[in-house]
């Protein structure tokens, strides 16, 4: 493995913790002897073309500084190769760095987690998500030649719709636009006719709230929404919350931080290698990003990724 290895920054990340955070994990890894590129794109679109122009070039490693916006954007240059992930994470969110045991907001620690994983030689295989229009090639999983990876939650449903109305919010800003937008699709709450199908079984047609199809356990900042998803296991975690009042909702969304709303029984919770999500008027998010209308395909693909975390204590 060369020693020069690629550090993927967003400026933009955690109000600007992402060009801050770049310079302590740089120094780390360059204590640990590796000589360290630094790409910064101009938009989401250049930024991934150089990503991808690193790993082809044989970086010994890609990491990813900034939220889970920037982990899910480095995911798509490093799947399906040899080079690893190291993640620095100092977004708002962070879910995907928590649910593989990686350093939040802290950069040092971070780039010398990462630093001792290159240097053992160790890090986790992880499943990922690929995800695009139903209906797409067999070659690419039922899941299209464009799909998108994902690590850690496809959502849809109300969550998706709050965050729609989130992005077409110009006031306020930070998160108080989606509290504001939460408020307003809470208003709005009716249940969503969605058509679910599970591997190659027959198609459900039910009412639900949300849909939210895991690959690992949470989204929104640590909301536990598939709880008891793993990274190793080749399967989805596909949580549907069913029909309910708004009054239902308030009450058993704090209850999504412990993972204990699956108890609850407007929540069920199935496993599956493939699950097709068809529902009108409504936009997938994987890792918080926009995927497209449903109908959506997605397919998990066992250890398809090599994530640089913490080797035994």
């Amino acid at each position: 493995m060369t020693s020069e290895i690629t550090l993927f920054v967003n400026p933009a990340a955690g109000r600007g913790r992402g060009a801050r955070a770049a310079q302590p994990a740089a120094a780390a890894l360059r204590d640990a002897g590796y000589a360290v590129r630094t790409v910064v794109g101009n938009d989401a679109d250049d930024a991934l073309v150089r990503a991808r122009t690193a790993v082809e070039g044989g970086t010994g490693a890609l990491i990813a500084v900034g939220g889970d916006g920037m982990a899910s954007l480095a995911l798509q240059a490093v799947a399906g190769t040899d080079v690893p992930l190291g993640v620095v994470a100092v977004g708002t969110g962070n879910d995907f760095a928590r649910a593989t045991g990686l350093p939040v907001r802290d950069p040092a620690e971070a780039g010398r987690v990462i630093a001792e994983a290159l240097k053992a030689g160790h890090g986790t295989s992880v499943d990922l998500g690929r995800v695009g229009p139903a209906g797409g090639s067999e070659d690419s999983g039922g899941s299209g030649g464009d799909g998108r990876w994902f690590g850690s939650v496809l959502a849809s449903g109300f969550d998706s719709r709050v965050n729609d109305r989130g992005n077409r919010l110009k006031w306020p800003t930070g998160r108080f636009r989606y509290d504001l937008a939460i408020l307003v699709e809470l208003a709005a709450l009716r249940p969503i006719p969605y058509r679910i199908t599970l591997d190659d079984g027959e198609p459900q047609e039910i009412e639900a709230t949300l849909v939210a199809v895991g690959n690992g356990p949470s989204y929104g900042g640590g909301m536990r929404i598939c709880t008891d998803a793993r990274m190793d296991d080749g399967l989805f975690d596909i949580t549907v919350v069913g029909e309910c009042s708004r009054t239902t909702l308030l009450r058993v969304f704090p209850r999504v931080y412990k993972g204990t709303h699956l108890s609850h029984p407007a929540v069920t919770v199935h496993r599956a290698r493939k699950v097709t999500l068809e529902a009108d008027g409504l936009t997938g998010y994987a890792d918080g990003e926009p995927v497209g209308p449903l109908p959506l395909t997605a397919e998990s693909v066992p250890g398809v990724a090599r994530v640089l975390t913490p080797g035994p204590r």
